[in-house]
Protein backbone atom coordinates (compact mmCIF):
# COMPACT_ATOMS: atom_id res chain seq x y z
CA UNK A 1 0.00 0.00 0.00
CA UNK A 2 1.45 3.34 -1.01
CA UNK A 3 1.37 6.49 1.09
CA UNK A 4 -1.29 9.04 0.14
CA UNK A 5 -0.14 11.76 -2.24
CA UNK A 6 -1.44 15.33 -2.56
CA UNK A 7 -2.93 14.59 -6.01
CA UNK A 8 -5.18 11.85 -4.61
CA UNK A 9 -7.86 14.25 -3.40
CA UNK A 10 -7.96 15.94 -6.83
CA UNK A 11 -8.30 12.72 -8.87
CA UNK A 12 -12.13 12.65 -8.86
CA UNK A 13 -12.22 16.27 -10.11
CA UNK A 14 -9.59 15.48 -12.77
CA UNK A 15 -11.59 12.49 -14.01
CA UNK A 16 -14.81 14.51 -14.07
CA UNK A 17 -13.18 17.40 -15.92
CA UNK A 18 -11.73 15.09 -18.58
CA UNK A 19 -15.04 13.29 -19.03
CA UNK A 20 -16.67 16.67 -19.76
CA UNK A 21 -13.92 18.26 -21.89
CA UNK A 22 -10.92 16.99 -23.80
CA UNK A 23 -8.42 19.47 -22.37
CA UNK A 24 -7.12 20.02 -18.88
CA UNK A 25 -4.13 21.88 -17.48
CA UNK A 26 -2.94 20.49 -14.17
CA UNK A 27 -0.42 22.30 -11.99
CA UNK A 28 0.78 20.89 -8.68
CA UNK A 29 4.05 20.95 -6.75
CA UNK A 30 6.80 18.40 -7.41
CA UNK A 31 6.13 15.08 -5.70
CA UNK A 32 2.35 15.54 -5.74
CA UNK A 33 1.82 12.45 -7.91
CA UNK A 34 0.99 14.06 -11.26
CA UNK A 35 3.36 11.85 -13.27
CA UNK A 36 2.48 8.47 -11.81
CA UNK A 37 -0.97 8.70 -10.25
CA UNK A 38 -2.96 10.63 -12.85
CA UNK A 39 -2.30 8.25 -15.78
CA UNK A 40 -3.00 5.21 -13.61
CA UNK A 41 -6.23 6.77 -12.32
CA UNK A 42 -7.43 7.37 -15.89
CA UNK A 43 -6.93 3.78 -17.09
CA UNK A 44 -10.49 2.62 -16.46
CA UNK A 45 -12.33 5.75 -17.55
CA UNK A 46 -15.24 5.06 -19.91
CA UNK A 47 -14.28 7.85 -22.31
CA UNK A 48 -10.99 6.08 -23.07
CA UNK A 49 -13.04 3.24 -24.56
CA UNK A 50 -10.10 0.82 -24.22
CA UNK A 51 -7.72 3.11 -26.10
CA UNK A 52 -4.17 3.92 -24.98
CA UNK A 53 -2.88 6.85 -23.03
CA UNK A 54 0.32 8.37 -24.41
CA UNK A 55 2.34 10.31 -21.86
CA UNK A 56 5.14 12.60 -23.04
CA UNK A 57 8.28 13.14 -21.03
CA UNK A 58 10.98 15.63 -22.07
CA UNK A 59 13.94 13.28 -21.50
CA UNK A 60 14.69 9.57 -21.89
CA UNK A 61 15.67 9.17 -18.24
CA UNK A 62 12.44 10.81 -17.07
CA UNK A 63 10.43 8.60 -19.44
CA UNK A 64 12.12 5.43 -18.21
CA UNK A 65 11.73 6.37 -14.54
CA UNK A 66 8.04 7.27 -14.94
CA UNK A 67 7.31 4.02 -16.79
CA UNK A 68 9.18 1.94 -14.22
CA UNK A 69 7.42 3.63 -11.27
CA UNK A 70 3.96 3.12 -12.77
CA UNK A 71 4.70 -0.49 -13.73
CA UNK A 72 6.00 -1.20 -10.22
CA UNK A 73 2.82 0.32 -8.74
CA UNK A 74 0.87 -2.28 -10.72
CA UNK A 75 3.25 -5.08 -9.71
CA UNK A 76 4.42 -5.49 -13.30
CA UNK A 77 7.47 -4.94 -15.45
CA UNK A 78 7.72 -2.18 -18.02
CA UNK A 79 6.32 -3.39 -21.32
CA UNK A 80 3.13 -4.86 -19.93
CA UNK A 81 0.32 -2.42 -18.99
CA UNK A 82 2.86 0.40 -18.88
CA UNK A 83 5.03 0.71 -21.97
CA UNK A 84 8.09 2.78 -22.79
CA UNK A 85 9.21 4.12 -26.15
CA UNK A 86 12.31 6.24 -26.66
CA UNK A 87 14.79 6.51 -29.47
CA UNK A 88 16.97 3.81 -27.89
CA UNK A 89 14.49 1.69 -25.92
CA UNK A 90 11.10 0.24 -26.85
CA UNK A 91 9.17 -1.92 -24.40
CA UNK A 92 5.57 -2.04 -25.58
CA UNK A 93 3.19 -4.96 -26.02
CA UNK A 94 -0.37 -5.60 -27.14
CA UNK A 95 -1.29 -5.36 -23.43
CA UNK A 96 0.14 -1.81 -23.10
CA UNK A 97 -2.44 0.80 -22.04
CA UNK A 98 -0.14 3.65 -21.02
CA UNK A 99 2.83 4.36 -23.26
CA UNK A 100 5.46 6.75 -21.93
CA UNK A 101 7.36 8.40 -24.79
CA UNK A 102 9.85 11.22 -25.26
CA UNK A 103 8.49 14.38 -26.83
CA UNK A 104 10.71 13.96 -29.90
CA UNK A 105 9.38 10.46 -30.54
CA UNK A 106 5.82 11.70 -30.13
CA UNK A 107 6.39 14.45 -32.69
CA UNK A 108 7.65 11.93 -35.23
CA UNK A 109 4.73 9.62 -34.47
CA UNK A 110 2.04 12.27 -34.85
CA UNK A 111 3.57 13.50 -38.10
CA UNK A 112 3.35 9.94 -39.46
CA UNK A 113 -0.09 9.16 -37.94
CA UNK A 114 -1.93 12.45 -37.34
CA UNK A 115 -5.10 10.74 -36.12
CA UNK A 116 -3.19 8.68 -33.50
CA UNK A 117 -5.24 5.51 -33.94
CA UNK A 118 -6.01 3.63 -30.71
CA UNK A 119 -5.04 6.66 -28.59
CA UNK A 120 -7.62 8.05 -26.18
CA UNK A 121 -5.51 10.64 -24.35
CA UNK A 122 -2.20 12.44 -24.69
CA UNK A 123 -0.65 13.72 -21.46
CA UNK A 124 2.16 16.28 -21.59
CA UNK A 125 4.19 15.85 -18.40
CA UNK A 126 6.77 18.42 -17.31
CA UNK A 127 5.48 20.78 -19.99
CA UNK A 128 7.15 23.73 -18.27
CA UNK A 129 10.40 22.30 -19.67
CA UNK A 130 9.64 23.86 -23.03
CA UNK A 131 11.16 22.48 -26.21
CA UNK A 132 10.46 22.72 -29.91
CA UNK A 133 9.43 19.04 -29.99
CA UNK A 134 6.98 19.44 -27.10
CA UNK A 135 5.50 22.65 -28.52
CA UNK A 136 5.11 21.05 -31.95
CA UNK A 137 3.59 17.93 -30.38
CA UNK A 138 1.06 20.07 -28.51
CA UNK A 139 0.18 22.02 -31.65
CA UNK A 140 -0.39 18.80 -33.62
CA UNK A 141 -2.18 16.80 -30.90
Amino acid sequence: MRAPLPIDEALPRIKSALAADTRLVLAAPPGAGKTTQVPLALLDEDWLDGRRIIMLEPRRIAARMAAERMAAALGERTGETIGLATRVDRRVSAKTRIEVVTDGLFTRRILNEPDLPDTGAVLFDEFHERSLAADLGLALA
